[in-house]
C-alpha cells in the first residue's frame, strides 16, 4: 500500500488553503478530489462576499476566525492581483421594532472585531443609497467582494509551488484509522478502487464531510459527529443595473441571511439566497421561487421592477444544525476531541468559510500541532 505524508479531501477554498499551509510547513501534500476540477461544489456557488463578522456569537469559531481572515485576505489579494473590492454592506431595518434590533448587532459586531461600524438613521442611508427604503441602518464598511474562482486559482498556485499535488476525479469513499496514526482511504470507484495510508488527512470535503467522519470515528460516530444537513440556497440575477453601490442585506432570517443584494466586480446585481431544505443534492433552480424574491426585495427596494429577476444559480450549505434550529458553530475536530492522531475533520463549513479560508487553514495546522504558516 502507498503512504503519503498528508492528504487534504476536497479542492474548495477551505481545502486549497489548508493544502497551502500544509504545504508551507514542508509536508509533502495530496489534494484528493472527487470532481473534475477544484472548487466546483460550495466555493463556487456562493455570493463571494468577504464578511465583517457580524452575527457570529462571541468566542465561538467563526466569529474568532472571520475579522483577522478577513484582513489577512484582503492583504493577500492585494499583493497577489486578485480581482476584490472592499464596497461596504448596509444591514437594513425595515420598520421600528427592526431598527430596535441594530445597536445589538452593532455591539456583537465590534466585539467580533468588525471595524468603523456606523449606526444610521433612514436620512444618512438614503444620502448613501437613494433607491433604498429603510427606518435605520448599520453601514458595515469593511465587507467587500472577491473574484472566488482567481483566489482559489492562486491557492492552488501557491500549494503547487510549495510542493502539494492535486488530484482530480479522486473521490474519497471511505475513511479508517492507522494505529500508526493517519487513515487508510480508499479511493475511486468499483474495480479501480485502491487503499492509501496518509500520515495527516484533512477532511475538507463539504458535503460530504460528516459522512467521512462518521466512517473514521465507527461505533462512536452517534456520540461525536454531527449529522449533516442541506439548505439550498438559490439566485435570482437582475436583468437591470442595480442602483446600489454597496450590498444591502436585510436582518438575519432563520436559517440564513435573508434576500439580500449582492454585487458582482462588474457591478451586476444578485438576490439571494433563500433558504430550501432538501435532502438530495440539486443545483437546479426552481423559476417560481422567484416570485417570493419580489416582496422580500421590495421591503428594503420598493420600486423593483416586475419581470427582472431571472433563475441564476444556486449553492448548497452543508449544515450540521437542523431546520429551525439555532446554527451551529465550525466543527473543527482535531486529534484532541477525537483521540486519533493525525486526522482533522472540517464539518458544518459554510459561511464565513471564505472568508476566513486562510485562519481556518492556520487552525488546522494548529490542531495538527504543526508549525503555523507565515502570512
Amino acid at each position: 500500500m502507498d503512504s503519503l505524508d498528508a492528504v487534504v479531501i476536497g479542492a474548495g477554498v477551505v481545502g486549497l488553503a489548508v493544502a497551502r499551509a500544509l504545504a508551507e510547513t514542508g509536508r509533502e501534500v495530496v489534494i484528493l478530489e472527487a470532481a473534475t476540477a477544484f472548487g466546483t461544489g460550495t466555493s463556487s456557488r456562493n455570493s463571494e462576499v468577504l464578511h465583517a463578522g457580524l452575527y457570529y456569537p462571541v468566542d465561538s469559531i467563526r466569529a474568532r476566525l472571520c475579522a483577522p481572515g478577513r484582513k489577512r485576505l484582503y492583504a493577500y489579494c492585494a499583493e497577489r492581483g486578485i480581482p476584490h473590492r472592499r464596497c461596504g454592506k448596509l444591514l437594513v431595518a425595515t420598520d421600528a421594532e427592526q431598527a430596535e434590533r441594530l445597536p445589538a448587532i452593532a455591539a456583537q459586531a465590534a466585539a467580533n472585531g468588525a471595524e468603523d461600524l456606523r449606526l444610521l438613521s433612514a436620512a444618512e442611508a438614503l444620502a448613501m443609497e437613494p433607491a433604498l427604503a429603510c427606518s435605520a441602518a448599520l453601514l458595515s464598511p469593511g465587507t467587500g467582494i472577491v473574484d472566488s474562482h482567481a483566489l482559489m486559482l492562486s491557492l492552488l498556485g501557491d500549494a503547487e509551488a510549495a510542493g502539494a499535488t492535486l488530484c482530480v476525479n479522486t473521490p474519497v469513499t471511505r475513511i479508517e484509522p492507522h494505529a500508526d496514526g493517519g487513515a487508510v482511504l480508499t479511493c475511486g470507484l468499483g474495480d479501480e478502487a485502491y487503499g492509501v495510508h496518509a500520515r495527516i488527512v484533512v477532511n475538507s470535503a463539504g458535503l460530504q464531510a460528516c459522512k467521512l467522519a462518521a466512517m473514521a470515528w465507527g461505533k462512536g460516530a452517534s456520540r461525536l459527529c454531527p449529522r449533516p444537513y442541506m439548505a439550498k440556497g438559490n439566485y435570482f440575477s437582475l436583468a437591470t443595473k442595480a442602483p446600489f453601490s454597496r450590498l444591502v442585506y436585510p436582518l438575519p432570517q432563520p436559517g440564513g441571511l435573508g434576500v439580500h443584494l449582492t454585487l458582482d466586480l462588474a457591478g451586476r446585481g444578485r438576490f439571494g439566497p433563500d433558504v430550501e431544505w432538501i435532502e438530495t443534492e440539486s443545483y437546479t433552480v426552481d423559476p417560481a421561487r422567484g416570485e417570493r424574491f419580489y416582496a422580500a426585495i421590495r421591503r428594503y427596494w420598493p420600486a423593483l421592477p416586475d419581470g427582472v429577476l431571472h433563475p441564476d444559480t444556486c449553492g448548497i450549505r452543508p449544515k450540521i444544525t437542523a431546520p429551525g434550529e439555532p446554527a451551529a458553530d465550525f466543527f473543527v475536530a482535531g486529534p484532541a476531541e477525537h483521540r486519533l492522531p493525525g486526522i482533522v475533520h472540517l464539518l458544518g463549513i459554510e459561511s464565513p468559510g471564505l472568508t476566513s479560508c486562510l485562519t481556518l487553514a492556520d487552525l488546522v495546522v494548529e490542531r495538527l500541532a504543526l508549525r503555523v504558516a507565515s502570512a
